[in-house]
């Protein structure tokens, strides 16, 4: 779910730096979660908790910028706050979500994925101007960051496969997307999935991405939010809602781009102190 929802904003992110080599950084952010996903989980020391914490936060704070920018589009700062503290709301509350209805939301986001691709392969894309250019390391790599955090899986038992859908159906969106968009326009759309349907001469298609929009971001970001906070502030307390407040401030306010990077560095950071634990596992075995 974090992935449908991250695609609906990243893919525009990273176009505005990396052009058409935005699907070169989707590749490489799709490489590193398949490595990743064969490392150990996060220890429990405090400088894991702490970016392990950030790193979910921000990835909160996406996720509730998608959804304003595609359900409520006349003011989608204040909508993506309102979700942050409605996702907060709901975990002091003790909602949880039935495992039945997540597996039932992963098949239509699936089942929507399919679709979008399958859509865009049929229609023919107009005439794109100019060529592909050559690679900027940094854009690719900043699209990679971009992406990241929402390619790598929790550990578990079958991290390695989740991490190969994920990077499939990635991999699958950003191409049909480039091929009808094009890298300009991709870079300048704020809300790239609306553009990619009047492209695909599927307009009438707008009312169902808002659905699936709402699919893509709630659940994944109360999810998230959830597991974060059961796995790195368990106590919960104040540290738990000063943290929403400061996401649902920064979903307000905090351009998109900067919320992606810092989610980005912290998957990162997060990645080498799973390293760490399995040099330190290896070393005492």
């Amino acid at each position: 779910m974090r992935l449908a929802g991250a695609l609906l904003v990243t893919l525009a992110a990273g176009a505005a730096g990396a052009g058409f080599w935005v699907l070169g950084g989707v590749l490489l952010a799709a490489l590193i979660a398949v490595a990743a996903s064969r490392l150990p989980a996060l220890g429990d020391d405090p400088a894991a908790r702490i970016v392990g914490g950030l790193s979910r936060l921000a990835q909160i704070v996406v996720l509730a910028q998608a959804f304003g920018a595609y359900v409520f589009p006349v003011q989608p700062g204040y909508a993506a706050a309102a979700l942050v503290v409605f996702v907060a709301a709901a975990d002091f509350a003790g909602l949880r979500l039935p495992d039945l209805l997540v597996k039932w939301v992963l098949g239509v986001l699936l089942a929507a994925a399919a679709v979008l691709v399958a859509m865009c392969l049929a229609v023919a894309p107009v005439a794109q101007t100019g060529g592909i250019g050559t690679p900027p390391v940094a854009g690719i790599v900043v699209a990679a960051l971009f992406l990241l955090p929402f390619l790598v899986p929790e550990p578990g038992e079958r991290s390695t496969g989740r991490a190969l859908v994920l990077s499939l159906v990635a991999v699958a969106v950003t191409a049909v997307t480039l091929l009808q968009l094009g890298p300009v326009r991709l870079g300048l759309s704020g809300t790239a999935m609306r553009d990619l349907l009047s492209a695909a001469d599927a307009g009438q298609l707008q009312p169902l991405l808002t659905v699936i929009a709402v699919l893509a971001t709630l659940p994944a970001a109360f999810t998230t939010f959830v597991g974060a906070r059961q796995r790195f502030a368990p106590s919960g307390g104040a540290p738990v809602a000063i943290a929403a407040v400061l996401a649902a401030v920064a979903a307000a306010f905090v351009p998109l781009s900067a919320v992606l990077l810092v989610a980005g560095l912290g998957a990162v950071a997060e990645l080498l102190l799973r390293v760490r634990v399995r040099r330190y596992r290896g070393v005492h075995d």
